[in-house]
């Protein structure tokens, strides 16, 4: 079993590979790679897509390895790969995105990508620190995790879902602000599972055994 970390210049990956081979070693999960190679992400049984930065910076990039995009479509629209989207590679779940310029999304969830506007303009934007999950919808790669739950948010951009059931947890800044979603053999989180401590490593153990 072999799961595969895209590198493709947006974001520091080493934080989540550590995470992601400390917990695939706890769970028999298999290898854990980083590559931005096509033909490796050809082969991965799990792709993980991390992200940093602005949600086109993150577009152009992907989009600008010959071949990449193209693989990654691929393996979770015809293989069905299961597939974990963080921080900005969440948001790259949604058709389009709105930070600076409309730019197009991968168009698995519906819905979009809009600035943070919490209810108290007392609150800060970008939205950082910790912050309590709120579980929507129970999902395997939730087990374990409940409302109350702690995780570690970096953003000033949020996911806007067209249908509720594929908003699987939320948290509450000055409003409600779209924290995972998900369906079939995909999975989002806007916050660092990797920087979350036992929420976030269990949430990465349970996408490295899930069977979608």
């Amino acid at each position: 079993m072999k799961t595969v970390l895209v590198d493709y210049d947006s974001g520091n990956l080493h934080s989540a590979q550590k995470a992601f081979e400390r917990m695939a070693r706890e769970v028999d999960g298999g290898h854990v790679i980083v590559s931005g190679l096509p033909e490796v992400i050809a082969q991965a049984d799990r792709i993980v897509l991390p992200g940093d930065g602005a949600f086109p910076h993150c577009h152009g990039e992907l989009h600008g390895i010959s071949g990449l995009a193209e693989a990654i479509i691929e393996a979770v629209e015809t293989r069905a790969v299961p597939f974990f989207g963080i921080c900005v590679g969440m948001q790259m779940l949604a058709e389009t995105g709105h930070e600076y310029q409309d730019t197009p999304g991968f168009g698995w969830i519906g819905g979009t990508i809009d600035k943070i506007t919490p209810d108290d303009p007392a609150l800060p934007v970008p939205h950082m620190g910790w912050n309590d999950l709120v579980i929507d919808t129970a999902h395997p790669v939730l087990n374990g995790i409940t409302t109350g739950d702690h995780a570690y948010f970096v953003h000033s951009y949020a996911m806007t879902v067209t249908d509720p059931a594929q908003r699987l947890a939320h948290c509450d800044y000055g409003g409600d602000v779209t924290a995972i979603v998900g369906r079939d053999n995909i999975i989002g989180a806007q916050f660092h599972p990797e920087k979350s401590q036992s929420a976030g490593l269990r949430m990465i153990a349970n996408f490295l055994t899930w069977r979608p």
